[in-house]
């Protein structure tokens, strides 16, 4: 493994606003704050090789994000906790056509959908974050790629559903559901990654993988010290340099 996940970045009109919110609702804390970006991290194993970064950004969401969390609950009592907790520090209940479900879909202040589940044997040991959940026309393919750009395994694939778990078995997993859903705008929250080894070498290595170079002049992307990128369903994502280490703090 030479690149492995750093963080999950998430576009926001008021980073320190939101990034309050879910370091309140995870009970995690806010460990980097600066002028355009503000950084939430937990306690292990809540928070191995797991950030959440809000960055500054000038566009207001559009609709449904492809990418978001589910929150793990122990008990149903838990889940219910969770959920006026998290109306209280200012979700709101969105309706994406989910029709009844044992989980729960809220947005956080900016309109994002995270879910809040029932109880699950596989999400037992997790911590608060349960999967980071990523829509695509083709989850086995698509986990495929972020396997090898995470280092993680892939330890479920099935007609609608791939995920991914670090080696470790500590952590949230990473998800690929299935949807119908056509991307058709920059996503508003993504995944980045950093290097371990040479920049080209892996650069190299992820282009093989199915990654494209993006080129853009959007300024709320971001261009110091990191190759943007995009994944084979052009999710984008960056490729950040061995000094910026978003861990550091978990």
């Amino acid at each position: 493994m030479s690149t492995r996940l750093a963080c999950v970045v998430i576009d926001a009109e008021r980073p320190r606003t939101v990034a309050d919110f879910w370091a309140a609702l995870l009970g995690w804390v806010v460990t980097v704050e600066r002028a355009d970006e503000v950084d939430v991290a937990g306690p292990d194993p809540d928070g191995s090789d797991l950030a959440l970064l809000f960055v500054s950004a000038s566009h207001p969401k559009r609709g449904k994000n492809r990418l978001h969390l589910d929150l793990a609950s122990r008990s149903i009592d838990h889940q219910r906790m969770q959920v006026d907790r998290a109306l209280v520090l200012g979700a709101s209940r969105v309706d994406i056509g989910q029709g009844p479900t044992p989980w729960v879909v809220l947005a956080d202040p900016e309109g994002n959908e995270f879910c809040v589940l029932e109880p699950r044997e596989e999400y037992v040991d997790t911590g608060a974050v349960a999967a980071i959940v990523m829509d695509t026309n083709d989850p086995a393919r698509l986990a495929e790629f972020w396997s090898t750009a995470s280092g993680w395994p892939v330890l479920r694939d099935d007609e609608r559903v791939a995920g991914l778990r670090a080696a470790t078995g500590l952590g949230c997993w990473l998800e690929f559901v299935h949807s119908a859903q056509v991307k058709s705008e920059r996503n508003r929250l993504r995944l980045d990654v950093t290097s371990f080894e040479d920049m080209d070498t892996e650069l190299s290595r992820l282009r093989a993988a199915g990654a494209t170079t993006l080129v853009t002049d959007d300024p709320d992307f971001g261009v110091v010290r990191r190759h943007r990128l995009a994944d084979p369903e052009t999710n984008e994502f960056c490729l950040l340099h061995p000094t910026r280490d978003h861990s550091a703090a978990v």
